[in-house]
């Protein structure tokens, strides 16, 4: 029988979730999705002094954000749970036990004074990589150079020990990566990895394999920096007894900086201006404010969307997807194998196509909430039409108001460029007259406010290039915008000759004599 689909998200609660582990989250949840499986999360906090408080939650809330849905995890629970591992302790012992009792594992005596000065020995010796291994081991305090009573002794004494994999001297390590292809990998490049530390927490190393195991995951879609240890875990699944139902490996590409050169960390987005968490992150220990895409103004369909395309395509020219239409482009076989180059642009781009595609009376609702925080009141009727007219202009939602603005404050400094070029006498004798004659139009509309201009224009033999850039800059104080006839509907005749009036008063000086 075909076993279902199971994948897992295991981050460690160390910090904010960095946006090349959301993409993780979303490579395994579109995989799980496409495949009809299932997905979990576990929480890896074997490492007790790396803890933050908050990080925990702050994953919860970024996978929510994403819409990135869970079956399992420490709050959903799940027929595997506990899905905390520092909550699965007591479990990981044994399954230590099993190996040393086997022969794949051995105890550990090696105080840190020990293991420094076989470092110094190695590299006195020229070794490049000084590594406790199936040649230096020999030479160490362990279960497999004591004599059998002295190592009983240690241990029923208390003395402090680790539990190591005992990993073979000349053998070749086969993988078989989806992404790619076979890794051969020969066990003399391989240390003798800590599984069980002296505080008797598993290292990630051994509490992943079992863990893994006990909560039948089939395939493990994880970061390439995992791929050297990979060969490890091939040898505890043999060595638990596993291998026949050993989870599929593949390793994802590294999201690079903006230039290619090495991977992507927070210090490039804040030197480059751009977040690298899902969501605004605060320091516990230090108060320092982290930027995230949430409350940058991105949306999270645009932020998923964007996410996606980074180290994988559909294989078509299409890019705006729906997280279902995701799910049912995606195979990991379309996942390449270098890293991807980080585009923020990229990401802007995708805001403004998801912001374009939503009703007008959506995007209105982002310029109420400002204008409510400003204390300017406003119809919903208005602000329908402000969205309309603007949302062909903005990025992201705070825009609407940064960028229209004019539309309920009149401007008090003008662009001086413009001023200087285009402000002048004949323009000046044009507005007097369409200011004067707009409350004559019986349909106030943007087409009915051209025609009017047009006629004006004809009297005074002009042409309508020759104002529209000073009318513009008496209106909003800018040198472009929006459609300027639909600038003048919605604020209406009143207002359009208000600030005709205090432009002509305020821009005199401009005016060659």
């Amino acid at each position: 029988m075909e076993r279902e689909v199971r994948v897992r998200f295991a981050p460690s609660p160390t910090g904010p979730l960095h946006i090349g582990g959301v993409r993780t989250a979303l490579y395994n949840y579109l995989f799980a999705k496409k495949m009809g499986g299932k997905m979990l999360l576990r929480i890896e906090d074997t490492d007790q002094n790396r803890f933050v408080p908050g990080a925990e939650d702050y994953i919860f809330q970024s996978l929510e954000w994403c819409g990135i849905k869970l079956d399992e995890s420490p709050v959903h629970g799940g027929p595997h749970a506990p899905y905390r591992q520092s909550e699965r302790k007591p479990m990981y012992m044994d399954y230590a036990l099993k190996l040393v009792n086997d022969g794949h594992a051995y105890y550990a005596f090696d105080t840190a004074e020990e293991l420094d000065a076989m470092r110094e020995r190695l590299k006195a010796a020229k070794v490049a990589t000084p590594q406790y291994n199936a040649i230096t081991r020999n030479t160490m305090r362990n279960s497999l150079t004591l004599p059998e009573d002295e190592v009983k002794e240690l241990l029923e004494s208390g003395t402090p020990y680790v539990i190591r994999l005992k990993v073979p001297r000349k053998e070749e390590i086969r993988l078989k990566d989806l992404i790619r292809g076979w890794v051969l990998v020969h066990s003399s490049s391989i240390d003798d990895k800590v599984l069980m530390k002296s505080d008797g927490m598993p290292t990630y190393h051994l509490a992943n394999i079992v863990d893994d195991h006990l909560m039948d995951i089939t395939h493990v879609i994880r970061g390439e920096e995992w791929l050297p240890s990979a060969p490890l875990h091939v040898l505890l699944y043999r060595y638990l007894g596993w291998e026949s139902t050993m989870p599929e490996f593949a390793h994802l590409p590294l999201l690079l900086k903006p230039d290619g050169n090495g991977k992507l960390s927070k210090r490039d987005g804040d030197k480059l201006g751009f977040p690298v968490f899902p969501l605004e992150w605060h320091d516990p220990f230090t108060g320092e404010k982290s930027s995230g895409y949430r409350e940058s103004g991105y949306l999270p369909e645009a932020f998923v969307n964007f996410l996606a395309f980074l180290g994988w395509n559909p294989g078509t020219h299409q890019e705006i997807f729906s997280m279902d239409e995701l799910a049912e482009a995606f195979s990991i076989e379309r996942i390449g194998k270098s890293g991807t180059r980080f585009d923020i642009n990229k990401a802007r781009w995708y805001n403004e196509q998801y912001l374009r595609a939503k009703p007008d009376a959506e995007l209105a609702q982002y310029l109420l909430a400002a204008l409510a925080e400003h204390n300017i009141a406003c119809s919903e009727e208005k602000a329908v039409k402000i969205a309309s007219v603007m949302k062909e202009r903005v990025t992201f939602p705070q825009d609407f108001w940064r960028e229209a603005a004019y539309f309920f404050v009149a401007p008090e400094t003008y662009n001086e460029k413009v001023a200087e070029k285009k402000w002048n006498n004949a323009a000046v004798a044009v507005f007097e007259d369409f200011k004067n004659q707009l409350p004559n139009i019986q349909e106030y509309t943007a087409d009915n406010i051209k025609a009017l201009l047009l006629q004006i224009l004809e009297q005074h033999n002009m042409k309508i290039g020759q104002v529209m850039q000073a009318l513009r800059l008496a209106l909003t104080g800018l040198e472009a915008g929006p459609d300027l006839m639909a600038i003048i509907e919605i604020i209406g005749p009143d207002e359009t000759a208000k600030r005709i009036e205090t432009a002509t008063e305020k821009l005199q000086a401009y005016i060659p004599s």
